[in-house]
């Protein structure tokens, strides 16, 4: 019991972990303890539209562990490209380090759904990645290019960075996305 205890406990630093896409209506900015809740009530929601049948609470279970690394390497703007394996490697040890505080035959269950979701092999974690880049986007949509001007994103890169996992995940979101990304172009959502 105590060992669950800690590993919940630690958990509460990722509410803690700031984002760089603002809640809607709020003036700060959200953070990873949200974000991933906010993923899970998307795929519920959403499910009916992945690429082919899920298992939705298996996607759910992926979602809730898939930014825990967060708590000892923080979050990074989707659109960083340097230092990418870097990165990884320092997220694999803080998921290692953090599901490791658990009994083992638990932190092995969390670990396996966390590489499962990094992989993007099987349905589920298409549609889960699908669902992780897609909530950013929804947000800057829906707050007028907040982080994209904030952080100079352009379109394009937006386009290049999200498409190839929503797409191989969630077709019919990537057609919703697609043309509500054109729209935002025109109306001047986007940085550089």
């Amino acid at each position: 019991m105590q060992q669950i205890v800690d590993f919940i406990l630690e958990l509460d630093k990722l509410k803690g972990v700031t984002r760089k896409v603002k809640p809607l209506g709020l003036a700060r900015y959200e953070n990873s303890a949200e974000h991933s809740w906010q993923l899970a009530m998307m795929a519920s929601a959403m499910a009916h539209h992945a690429e082919t049948e899920i298992n939705v609470n298996h996607v759910i279970a992926m979602l809730l562990v898939h930014d825990i690394g967060e708590i000892d390497t923080g979050d990074t703007i989707a659109y960083a490209t340097e230092g990418m394996a870097e990165r990884k490697a320092d997220e694999l040890a803080a998921v290692q380090r953090i599901f490791g505080i658990l009994p083992d035959d638990h932190g092995e269950r969390f670990l396996a759904l966390w590489l499962e979701f990094e992989a993007g092999e099987t349905a589920e974690s298409r549609f889960a990645n699908a669902v992780d880049r897609a909530m950013p986007v929804l947000l800057n949509l829906a707050n007028n290019g907040q982080s994209w001007r904030e952080n100079g994103i352009s379109h394009a890169r937006v386009v290049a960075r999200v498409k190839p996992q929503i797409h191989a995940g969630c077709p019919a979101l990537w057609e919703y996305l697609e043309i509500e990304l054109d729209a935002a172009r025109d109306k001047g959502y986007f940085g550089a």
